[in-house]
C-alpha cells in the first residue's frame, strides 16, 4: 500500500533477490519515460523504495504521482 507522508507518495517492494529487484526497476524506467514523471528511488539488494512527487507542483504529490504509483503496482 502506497502511503503519502511529507508530500510523497512512498512504498517498499521487497524481491526474491537482485535480478528480480532490478528487473522491476527496469520494467518501472520504460513506464516513467513514456509518462515523463520520474521517480525517486534507491534499490539495496533486493529492495526497491519509492518516494514519487512533483516537482512542477511544488514538489507535492499531484494526480500525475497518484497515476505512476497504479502503473508501479501493475508491474508486479
Amino acid at each position: 500500500m502506497w502511503t503519502e507522508e511529507n508530500n510523497r507518495l512512498k512504498k517498499t517492494f521487497t524481491f526474491k533477490n537482485f535480478n528480480q529487484a532490478f528487473g522491476f526497476m527496469t520494467k518501472v524506467a520504460l513506464v516513467a519515460e513514456k509518462m515523463d514523471h520520474h521517480p525517486y528511488w534507491t534499490n539495496v539488494y533486493n529492495v526497491v523504495t519509492f518516494e514519487l512527487s512533483t516537482h512542477d507542483a511544488g514538489d507535492t504529490v499531484s494526480d500525475k504521482d497518484h497515476t505512476l504509483a497504479k502503473a508501479i503496482d501493475l508491474l508486479i
